[in-house]
């Protein structure tokens, strides 16, 4: 799996539907909608945006996208596109080859309130549109749950990859040497949970994608909640301490560059997970996120800048994201560009071409 500052190819979401992840009235579900077509928009300024869209939201998908995203329709239920859809990876030996790795999806662990059937689909829908083989996978997991450095370290978390409930017979090595096989990952690094709030009902028990990424080979960007009136306080220094004491596939030890949250504390629903670190690295850029809060935002886009030399950053607002469950990285996932492309290979893997 290369890393996610490797060129892309293009972008993958998912456009919402209505259901209990949108919104229970017409004015959430409207800012439901607007959030992800924002996020969209703004990729598509750097790179070619794939849509997936369920075929009763089709009509509000055009109006709202623009012209230049491509919609792909397939019923969905869930539309966390980095957590439903394929990872993709690059066969070494192989370079014109595209693969997609269809984890199993189970609503993060198969709670009451979470419809997935349809969703559990969108990994080999994505990949067949992608022109990528299919590598399938037993283990229960998303792609929320993992990040790597592309030289193969693997960040996990304890609570997620061995949730009883995604994964009741696993240990770390055998999700180890399934990393190995899926995504070519040598060395994880285990982190021992994730931030408060994704324990809620609506959380995904401790995805890493909002604690922490590795910006390039030895450098971690790692969420920082600098108030300790705030749980995550101690959360992240527990998290801190972990990653301190454990180095890289390479044998480094982690050059960490904290990104400190926003001033808020709490919304109606509790303690907020509002977190930096859930950004998306595209094609000549970086999408943040914004939480209305002019100094952290700026703080936050000046740290971006310098982690990722050479790329414009831009933030969007992600509040409403973020009320549902997550943000822009759990809403995106990228397509690495194949290297060495003949024009003929490059257009039969666009999405959507017949192979």
């Amino acid at each position: 799996m290369p890393s996610e500052t490797a060129a892309h190819e293009r972008t993958w979401m998912a456009f919402p539907r209505v259901g209990e992840t949108l919104g229970a009235t017409d004015s959430e579900r409207e800012l439901g909608y607007a959030a992800w077509a924002d996020v969209a928009n703004v990729v598509a300024q750097f790179e070619p945006v794939s849509m997936v869209v369920d075929p009763t939201e089709m009509f509000r998908a055009r109006r709202m996208l623009d012209s230049s995203i491509e919609l792909l329709e397939a019923p969905l239920d869930e539309f966390w596109m980095r957590d439903i859809g394929p990872t993709f990876v690059l066969d070494d030996e192989r370079p014109g080859v595209l693969g997609a790795v269809d984890w199993i999806f189970n609503g993060w662990g198969a709670p009451a309130w979470a419809e997935w059937e349809q969703s559990a689909k969108i990994g080999r829908v994505v990949a067949e549109a992608a022109g990528a083989e299919i590598v399938s996978s037993l283990l229960v997991a998303e792609g929320g749950g993992l990040h790597v450095d592309g030289e193969g370290t693997v960040l996990l978390t304890d609570t997620v990859q061995l949730d009883p409930r995604r994964n009741p017979l696993a240990d770390r090595t055998r999700v180890e040497q399934e990393m190995l096989r899926t995504i070519g990952a040598t060395h994880a690094v285990w982190l021992p949970r994730g931030l408060t709030r994704d324990y809620d009902d609506f959380g995904t028990n401790g995805h890493v994608d909002i604690v922490a990424t590795i910006a390039s080979p030895g450098r971690v960007l790692l969420h920082a909640q600098p108030n300790p009136e705030h749980p995550d306080h101690q959360v992240m220094a527990e998290i801190r301490a972990s990653l301190e004491s454990q180095r890289d596939a390479a044998g480094r030890a982690f050059e960490i560059v904290e990104l400190p949250a926003p001033a808020l504390l709490r919304d109606d629903h509790g303690f907020v997970d509002y977190s930096y670190v859930n950004h998306l690295v595209v094609n000549g850029g970086v999408i943040g996120c914004g939480f209305n809060d002019e100094m952290a935002d700026a703080r936050a886009a000046a740290i971006l800048a310098d982690a990722y030399p050479g790329r414009e950053v831009r933030m969007v607002d992600s509040r409403e994201i973020f009320a549902r469950g997550g943000g822009i990285h759990c809403i995106t996932q990228q397509q690495p560009q194949l290297p060495g492309l003949s024009d003929d290979v490059a257009a039969a893997q666009e999405p959507g071409a017949i192979v």
